[in-house]
């Protein structure tokens, strides 16, 4: 339990119980909590995800992005892929302003400083001063040293075709950060072919960033809420499914198989079956089993706190968690394929990425219900939400009528929110 002495906490803060399954309202409303939250699981000790090798497939190429609410830039030198942060050494401007592109180099347009790919400092004006009438006027002390004045550089992790970063050095290894559960689902979407970008989606939700973790996390309201889901067929009462977290209960893997007669009679019990709904393109449910799917049909992966890897049918995409304050976030899909698709697979993915991103058939209901909860915990500071669902305790699972996976993640929360 805290305290009232533990800084971390307001003093009006309390958990109900030991465990987790009992969420305070205040943990989603707090701007020092959330300023707690940012140092702890995007700055230190986590791998958080910048974005895919092939968004900077050249030389030169860069994508602007964010770790937590620090702007960072991922770059593509001879080398291979750097994160550096996107604050000049010299007087902090943001200096890079576009979303994606191509440089020799960065440049501050503020006063000129200029930085290699890597982000090591190249060039300062004036550095020597300026001759005039036989003296010269100004430059940079003796001492300076441009080595010492690079821009700050992350630490880089790269496995399938993702790269994540980190601002702490001397965090563990990608793959223990991920451990052997969790890393196996990975490996099985990024699993060395190359990646073809295929469009993203960009929306704000007004909801606390960890409310999009613990929507993935949630594997039973697809059937309640997405009525298309429901309808359709993509979720059905006899869906084979597991969840599955990593050893610290902070990462997590949905794993689900459809059944295969189509629609179940069962689906009709559910109010959000609607016998009446109708598709216009029939190509929406135009569904190919692919071989590395292995069984599975949808798998749906959280990577505390960063991102969630997304692979429902055919579609497969990135989503970014983008933290801004601790009542809005933003969110980044990044829709994806392979290089040895068909144009025809191409097209399929394309398709049925319509169910996701801001206006899509199913996600567009998330983003409301976030807004919504986050509009009660404002309301009523001092309630608690219930994840008690399956119990109280933590742990694997071979269904879907639980919450333990957002039991999980508020366990981890506690631990580190709480040391």
């Amino acid at each position: 339990m805290s305290s009232p002495a533990n800084e971390v906490f307001p003093a009006q803060m309390r958990w109900e119980t030991e465990g987790s399954s009992r969420i305070p309202f205040m943990a989603y409303t707090g701007g020092e909590l959330h300023k707690k939250e940012l140092e702890r699981f995007f700055y230190q000790r986590h791998w958080n995800y910048v974005g895919l090798e092939a968004e900077v497939p050249n030389v030169g190429d860069f994508k602007r992005t964010v770790v937590g609410e620090r702007s960072v830039i991922m770059v593509r030198d001879a080398g291979g892929i750097h994160v550096v942060e996107n604050v000049c050494a010299h007087r902090g401007m943001q200096f890079c302003r576009e979303r994606h592109g191509n440089k020799k180099d960065f440049v501050c347009p503020y006063h000129q400083w200029s930085y290699t790919l890597q982000g090591d400092l190249q060039g300062v004006p004036f550095r020597r001063g300026v001759k005039q009438d036989g003296k010269v006027n100004g430059g940079m002390p003796a001492d300076f040293q441009p080595a010492d004045h690079g821009l700050n550089k992350l630490k880089v992790a790269t496995r399938g075709g993702v790269v994540f970063a980190s601002f702490d050095h001397d965090i563990e290894s990608l793959e223990d950060f991920l451990g052997p559960e969790i890393l196996s689902y990975f490996d099985r979407i990024f699993n060395g072919r190359q990646l073809k970008i295929l469009g993203y989606n960009r929306q704000r939700i007004p909801g606390n960033w960890k409310l999009m973790q613990e929507n993935i996390k949630d594997p039973y309201h697809p059937g309640l809420l997405h009525t298309w889901f429901v309808t359709f067929g993509l979720w059905r009462a006899d869906n084979k499914s597991e969840l599955k977290m990593d050893a610290r209960h902070r990462h997590a893997a949905m794993i689900s198989t459809r059944g295969q007669a189509g629609k179940a009679d069962q689906v009709t019990q559910v109010s959000s079956f609607k016998e009446s709904m109708q598709l216009h393109d029939p190509r929406f449910l135009d569904i190919v089993p692919e071989p590395w799917w292995g069984g599975p049909t949808a798998v749906m992966m959280t990577v505390f706190p960063s991102v969630i890897l997304q692979q429902q049918v055919n579609s497969v995409s990135t989503r970014h968690i983008q933290p801004d304050g601790h009542g809005a976030f933003d969110f980044v899909w990044t829709h994806f394929g392979f290089e040895d698709d068909t144009e025809e697979m191409t097209q399929r993915r394309l398709r049925q990425a319509n169910l996701f991103g801001p206006a899509g058939f199913v996600s567009a209901d998330d983003g409301e219900v976030i807004e919504f909860s986050q509009q009660g915990f404002e309301s009523k500071p001092y309630h608690r939400t219930l994840a008690e669902l399956g119990g109280k305790t933590v742990e694997n699972t071979d269904h879907m009528v639980t919450e333990t996976l957002i039991r999980g993640m508020y366990a981890y929360w506690r631990e580190v929110m709480e040391a």
